[in-house]
Parts: C-alpha cells; sequence; structure tokens
C-alpha cells in the first residue's frame, strides 16, 4: 500500500472514529445538549477547511472569499428548498438536489470569478476574493423573492410591491436582511456523508496528475510553465472544485439553523476559516480535521468561564502556531513515523513497487 494511501485511509478512519464515538453519546444522552449540537457546525466547517487547504495548501494562492463560495451555497440551496417544500415531500431527497443545485452554483461563481482573478497572485488575489465576498454579502442582504399562484416575484434593495401580489397563496422565500427560513433537514449523518464523500474526492484530487501539477505551480510559478503545464487550468480547476465545496457546506449550514441571514457571511467567517488551515498545516487535510475540530470546539467549551474563554482560545492558538513551527514538532513527526507500524507498511510498499 502506498504511504500518501495509508495516510488517507488513515485520516478517513480518525474523522469516522470521531463522529461514531461522540454521535453514539449524543445519541445516549450521555455528551450533553451543549456539546451534541456542536458536532453537525464542526462537520460542516471541517467541509469548509478542508476545502480551502485545496486553494491555500495546495495551489499556494490566499483566498479570502470562501465566505463568499459558502453564502452563494447556503442561499441557493435554501431557496430551492423553500420552493420546493411542498412539491418534493421526501426531505432527504430534497436535501440532496439542494446540496447538488448549491455546490453547483458555487462553482458556477468559482468559474467566472477565477476566469479574470486568477490572472492575479499574492495579495492582489487575496484582495480581490476579500471584495467578491463583501459583495456577495450585499447582495443577498437586499434581494426579496416573494411566490404567489402567479409566479416568483423579485425585488432589489425594497420589499415587493404588495399591490402585484396574491396575499391567499403569498409565500415569502427571501425576505432582505431577515434572509430565509428553509427547512431543517441537516442532521449529524448527512453531514458526516457529505464529509467523507468530500475528503475521499480532495484526497483523489491531490494525488491525482491534476494535484501534483497545482504544489507544482506552488512550488515554482515559472519552472511549472516552462515545462508545459497549463498553470490556467490547473489553478482554475483547483479553485472551481474548492467553490463547489463551500457552496455543499453553505447548503448544510442553511439547513442547519431556523434563519439564514447574509451577515454571518462576513470577512470574520473567511478568516476563521484560514485560521482553521494555516493551524492544520498548509496543505495538510488531516492537520485541517484536527485543526478545525480542536479551534471550534474550544470556545464552546469554556463558555462557562465568560471573558477569560477567548483568552485561553487565544493562548490555544499561539501554542498551536509555536508548535507547528518548531524544531521539537519535527522531532516528534519522525518518532510517529520511525514507529514499527509505518516502517513495516513502508516496507511492503517498497517490495510491492520492486516486483
Amino acid at each position: 500500500m502506498k504511504k500518501t494511501t495509508l495516510n488517507n485511509l488513515i485520516t478517513c478512519g480518525m474523522v469516522l472514529a470521531f463522529f461514531a464515538i461522540f454521535g453514539g453519546l449524543s445519541a445516549a444522552g450521555i455528551l450533553g445538549n451543549k456539546l451534541s449540537g456542536l458536532l453537525v457546525p464542526i462537520g460542516i466547517y471541517i467541509i469548509l477547511s478542508v476545502s480551502l487547504n485545496l486553494t491555500v495548501g495546495i495551489l499556494g494562492e490566499l483566498s479570502l472569499g470562501h465566505a463568499g463560495f459558502m453564502c452563494v451555497g447556503a442561499y441557493m440551496g435554501g431557496i430551492f428548498s423553500t420552493i420546493m417544500q411542498n412539491v418534493i415531500t421526501v426531505s432527504w431527497i430534497r436535501m440532496i438536489v439542494a446540496i447538488i443545485v448549491g455546490g453547483l452554483g458555487a462553482a458556477l461563481f468559482g468559474l467566472i470569478i477565477g476566469i479574470p482573478v486568477l490572472r492575479l497572485r499574492g495579495d492582489y488575489l487575496a484582495i480581490v476574493t476579500l471584495g467578491f465576498g463583501e459583495i456577495i454579502k450585499s447582495i443577498a442582504n437586499n434581494i426579496y423573492i416573494v411566490s404567489d399562484k402567479n409566479g416568483l416575484h423579485f425585488s432589489f434593495a425594497n420589499a415587493v410591491n404588495p399591490d402585484i401580489i396574491d396575499e391567499a397563496t403569498r409565500q415569502d422565500i427571501m425576505k432582505g436582511p431577515l434572509g430565509i427560513n428553509a427547512p431543517q433537514d441537516t442532521n449529524l449523518l448527512l453531514v458526516v456523508i457529505v464529509l467523507m464523500i468530500t475528503l475521499v474526492v480532495l484526497m483523489n484530487f491531490i494525488d491525482s496528475k491534476s494535484g501534483r501539477a497545482c504544489m507544482s505551480i506552488r512550488d515554482n510559478f515559472i519552472a511549472a510553465q516552462s515545462v508545459g503545464i497549463n498553470v490556467t487550468k490547473y489553478r482554475l480547476s483547483a479553485f472551481v472544485l474548492s467553490a463547489a465545496f463551500a457552496g455543499v457546506a453553505g447548503v448544510l449550514y442553511s439547513h442547519s439553523i431556523t434563519s439564514l441571514v447574509s451577515k454571518k457571511f462576513d470577512y470574520n467567517l473567511s478568516i476563521l476559516i484560514l485560521v482553521f488551515v494555516v493551524l492544520g498545516g498548509l496543505g495538510s487535510l488531516r492537520g485541517s480535521v484536527i485543526a478545525t475540530v480542536i479551534l471550534y470546539a474550544l470556545p464552546e467549551i469554556f463558555r462557562e468561564f465568560s471573558d477569560y474563554r477567548m483568552l485561553i482560545y487565544a493562548i490555544v492558538l499561539i501554542f498551536m502556531m509555536i508548535f507547528n513551527n518548531s524544531h521539537a514538532s519535527e522531532i516528534l513527526k519522525e518518532k510517529v513515523s520511525a514507529l514499527p507500524i509505518f516502517k513495516k507498511r513502508s516496507a511492503n510498499a517498497a517490495g510491492g513497487d520492486s516486483k
């Protein structure tokens, strides 16, 4: 077995074990309502962090618009479910279709934004993607959609004119700053299934020709161009794939809360996801998973400490940052790699390759 395959299986096994253990404790009533309520958002934020790691860690480009793609998916999926709630009455079928709609919608926006934006690099790319996130949030904050027997009515910045609406069949779908009230179809099992699909797709992309091309572009942009790698193609494919999974996470999020409002998808959310990626390790999906679980759960676990909980959170952030960049962490990784189980796997893989 290849070393990368073994590492991917270990990562997937860790994720399944985590949700199986804590999901079982939650079902048994041992975990408590507060901690049980963290499992679904943790799964959603893991999808966000590993998808952003594709752009930041594997491709090597700094994107600050991940919350914007999440917003696109959340609203498109939420609008679809609200309109189709009385048509597709089976919740899990409606949810699957909403996930596809939200993911494809975010991918389309990623393609539209990526074609001009990926001509830029470094700080310029970060600034433009940040602007995209803020624009999407502002647009979503000012759209009104109402349906009645005559169809859909749209309005921008102001509520739909009541004179043209049939009040007997009226349904408010999107209410500007008040957002959307999508059906709460998200559950832990669905989140875990989507998370595992996300990990498998991203791991296979990274281990493929496209992933290796993205890493070569990250390491040396000019050298990658000089050997004939289609830089635009591979950068755009990674960016669109990252946006698509951010949209999927947005759909899961919009169907897990009572009211979806655009102010939740602000600059701070993009920075929070970026923090998970950086502290988990650029290019490491397993690191993103671990960092997301720890850093998302800590503020809630220490909420009883009131004013001191954010101080504890900041100390943990600093500790993780120092540890990830210290010589001690490299020694620890070498010791783990030297364990007999990993040596045996490496030897078997080498023997298989020689044959």
